[in-house]
């Protein structure tokens, strides 16, 4: 079973996060974020990955040291579990939301990336502030050593635009991380 439990604590959150690879597509926990809570469930769901989170954080500054922590573990935790020499590697998948369409392509390649390509009306979307969905997913890449590319195709309503960017990101995900024998897939033979 491809799963493991990653602790931080700072002045600002303490996090302890589980990541089961290969669970049932269930979120567990809070990050005292609703709408942020919500697109978790999304991406655990979505992804097939099992997600339990234990999580405080200085909400009454703002969220946004919890969202990129969070970010920042999560990546911490696909690093940790994920074994290159056996998986796909790369992954891609549009997923329309209602009026939306977003698009994500990524490498577990060892070579930490992120291009996010998209934009929101409003500044926040229930208690999450519309800006941090790019911190959250910079810190993730960052620290999991994906390449990771986000591109929000269009879209009317912040909701479904942000919900689409996660579901997309869990389902390229599901592909990277799927089983595959042959060894590491690289023409040199390693991922960085």
């Amino acid at each position: 079973m491809r799963c493991t439990e990653i602790n931080r604590e700072t002045k600002e959150t303490q996090i302890q996060l589980m990541l089961n690879l290969d669970g049932k597509g269930t979120f567990s926990g809070s990050s005292g974020i609703g709408f942020f809570d919500h697109m978790l469930t999304a991406f655990a769901v979505h992804g097939g990955f099992d997600l339990t989170l234990d999580m405080k954080g200085d909400l009454d500054v703002d969220g946004h040291h919890s969202v990129e922590d969070l970010g920042i573990v999560l990546g911490q935790a696909f690093a940790k579990t994920v074994d290159k020499s056996q998986i796909v590697r790369f992954g891609s998948f549009y997923v329309p939301m209602d009026e939306s369409l977003a698009f994500c392509a990524l490498d577990i390649s060892g070579r930490p990336y992120l291009h996010f390509d998209a934009t929101f009306t409003n500044q926040s979307v229930g208690a999450l502030d519309c800006c941090l969905v790019e911190e959250f997913f910079r810190a993730f890449a960052m620290n999991s050593g994906i390449t990771l590319h986000i591109r929000l195709e269009y879209g009317v309503n912040d909701h479904h635009k942000i919900e689409a960017i996660f579901k997309a990101v869990a389902h390229a995900l599901q592909q990277a991380v799927a089983m595959r024998d042959g060894g590491v897939l690289s023409s040199k033979g390693v991922l960085a």
